[in-house]
This record gives C-alpha cells, sequence and structure tokens, in this order.
C-alpha cells in the first residue's frame, strides 16, 4: 500500500471522523436539515470511525493489504457518499452509498478466507 500505510490511513479516518462528527453534531444541526439526512451523516461517521479502527487493528497476514485497501476505498465511498449528499442535497448520490458497503463487506471477508 506503498506510500501510504495501515496505521496512516487509519488515522486519517479517525481524524476526519471525528471531525466530521463535530460539524454533524454542531454545524449541520444549526442549519436546520431533515432529520433523515442529520441521521445520514451521522451513520456515516459512525461507520468512518468504526472502519478506522478496524484497520488499525487488522492482523497482519497474507491478505492483510486487501483488506485494509477494500476497508479505506469502502469507508471513503459509503460516508463520503452520505456526506456529499448531505452537504449538496442530491439524494441520487445514495446509490454510491451501496457500492461502498460491498467493498467494506468484501475487506471483512478477506479476514475469512
Amino acid at each position: 500500500m506503498a506510500p501510504w500505510n495501515s496505521t496512516a490511513l487509519a488515522g486519517f479516518l479517525g481524524a476526519t471522523g471525528i471531525l466530521a462528527g463535530a460539524f454533524g453534531a454542531h454545524g449541520l444541526k444549526q442549519r436546520g436539515l431533515e432529520e433523515n439526512l442529520l441521521k445520514a451523516w451521522e451513520t456515516g461517521a459512525h461507520y468512518q470511525l468504526a472502519h478506522a479502527v478496524a484497520i488499525l487493528a487488522l492482523p497482519k497476514g497474507k491478505r492483510s493489504g486487501m483488506a485494509t485497501t477494500l476497508l479505506f476505498m469502502g469507508t471513503v465511498l459509503f460516508s463520503g457518499s452520505l456526506y456529499m449528499m448531505v452537504l449538496t442535497g442530491n439524494r441520487k448520490l445514495g446509490m454510491i452509498t451501496p457500492i461502498g458497503g460491498l467493498s467494506l463487506t468484501f475487506g471483512w471477508m478477506c479476514l475469512i478466507f
């Protein structure tokens, strides 16, 4: 995964996940957005933080690089599409979210096989 390593990727997701959560809790609530949009933002931040920890805790094995890549890209697609949907109001961006979810699922499956 050059030039990034899994610790750096986890740190990036964790730090930006904290910022996203804080922005959702303090910045977006003041804008009077619909409750379902606020919940979508919260879900994105939650998944982002959970997968930051998962990447950090991944055991080193023959598929750890693939698992890290899939979890990272899945988080970017899943959480990122939710963030963009909330910020732009374009609900069609929600169609990207399941692609991120599949990537996350495949990342977890790398630990099985």
